[in-house]
C-alpha cells in the first residue's frame, strides 16, 4: 500500500508524531519537555525510547511427571562410565607424576628411616600394573553403585510423584 508523500505507515502501538513548534540551529525540530540537548537526533530523545516496548518473552511451565527408568539407568551407565575413565586416567597420571618426580623415592626413604631397616619397601608394592588395576576396581564399583541408585530414585521418584505433582521446570525465551 502506497502513503503519501511526506506521510510513513505507523505501526501497532506507536504514537503519532508529536508538533514541535521550535527548532535549532541546525534546523532540526526541539521538544521542549525532551531533556535531550538542541542537537539530538529526534530518535536520541528519551520520551521516544520510553515508548518502545519490547515483546515479553515467551514461557511454557511442563511438570516432569514420570522419569523412565530404563533411560535413566543408560544415562547414569554412560555418564558414570565416563567418570570411571577419568578415575583411571587420573590414578595413572598421579603414579606417573609421583614416579617422575622422585617423591615415591623420598617416601620409600622416610618409610625406611622410621622402621628401621629390613623394613617395608614402598616402591616394590608400588607398580604402575597395580595402581591401574586398583583404579579398574574403584572405577567399576562406581560404575555399578551409580548406575544401581540413579535408577533405583528414578523408580522412587514415580512413586512420590502422585503425593508432590512432579517437579515444575518454566521454560523462557532469552
Amino acid at each position: 500500500m502506497s502513503q503519501p508523500a511526506g506521510q510513513r505507515a505507523r505501526r501497532r502501538g506507536e504514537q503519532p508524531p508529536v508538533a514541535v513548534e521550535s527548532t535549532s540551529a541546525a534546523g532540526w525540530p526541539v521538544d521542549p519537555t525532551a531533556d535531550a540537548p538542541p542537537s539530538a537526533t529526534r530518535s536520541e530523545y528519551p520520551s521516544e525510547k520510553r515508548r518502545r516496548k519490547l515483546p515479553e518473552p515467551r514461557r511454557a511451565r511442563v511438570y516432569v511427571t514420570r522419569l523412565d527408568p530404563w533411560s535413566v539407568a543408560k544415562a547414569a551407565f554412560l555418564l558414570s562410565l565416563a567418570i570411571g575413565i577419568v578415575i583411571v586416567v587420573a590414578f595413572g597420571f598421579v603414579f606417573w607424576t609421583l614416579d617422575s618426580t622422585g617423591t615415591l623415592d623420598a617416601v620409600s626413604r622416610t618409610i625406611d628411616d622410621v622402621l628401621g631397616t629390613g623394613g617395608f619397601d614402598l616402591l616394590t608394592s608400588l607398580e604402575l600394573s597395580r595402581v591401574l588395576g586398583l583404579a579398574a576396581v574403584i572405577a567399576s564399583v562406581e560404575i555399578v553403585l551409580v548406575s544401581a541408585l540413579a535408577t533405583l530414585f528414578a523408580f522412587l521418584y514415580n512413586v512420590t510423584v502422585g503425593l508432590t505433582g512432579g517437579i515444575e521446570v518454566v521454560l523462557s525465551d532469552n
